[in-house]
């Protein structure tokens, strides 16, 4: 006698034994996979610091680093050549884009605030070229998005000459985006 299965008690076993198949295809599959190595896009670049620190640490065992600060010996010892790496032809068309907005360094610091941060911020601005104006092409921007745009371009020109007296875009405490807008407004 020969026993017949409902239509929904076979389709549940056609899905059982479709998922032990895929189970097992899944594990064939990594098994026959060579064993691929992740590795972070950065490594290079955290192996690069990581060797600048064993090096300060080993300088500073010895004392031959003359109390100088991590910082000061990354950048002399460790530092590498951004602006000498760009090729004169990448850096042309950023000076020629904001000619208009390039100043000597201002004679007057910032008034500072009682934030550490803020403090270093506005010392390293002392040594930052900014804008006198808002360029004459963002004149028809909200004056908030014209302040920014003529910021950018004068940061990243500043970028090709290294003169933006150690200030990154954006910093908790003021960066040069918080220096450079507060002092157009003013």
């Amino acid at each position: 006698m020969e026993r017949q299965w409902s239509a929904p008690h076979t389709e549940r076993i056609a899905f059982a034994m479709a998922l032990a198949l895929r189970g097992r295809l899944a594990v064939a599959l990594l098994l026959a996979t060579p064993a691929i190595p992740f590795v972070a896009p950065h490594a290079h670049a955290e192996s690069a610091a990581q060797a600048c620190y064993k090096k300060f640490n080993a300088e500073r065992k010895t004392g031959t680093i003359k109390g100088q600060t991590y910082k000061d010996f990354k950048a002399t010892q460790c530092g590498t050549s951004d602006a000498a790496a760009a090729t004169p032809a990448a850096t042309a068309p950023a000076e020629q884009a904001t000619p208009s907005v390039t100043t000597p360094p201002p004679t007057a610091p910032v008034t500072p605030s009682r934030n550490p941060a803020s403090i270093a911020a506005t010392a390293a601005a002392g040594s930052a070229v900014l804008p006198t104006a808002i360029s004459p092409k963002y004149a028809s921007e909200k004056p908030g998005k014209a302040r920014m745009h003529t910021c950018l371009d004068q940061y990243n020109a500043n970028k090709a000459t290294n003169a933006n007296g150690g200030l990154v875009w954006i910093k908790k405490g003021g960066g040069y985006y918080s220096v450079c807008n507060a002092h157009l407004k003013s």
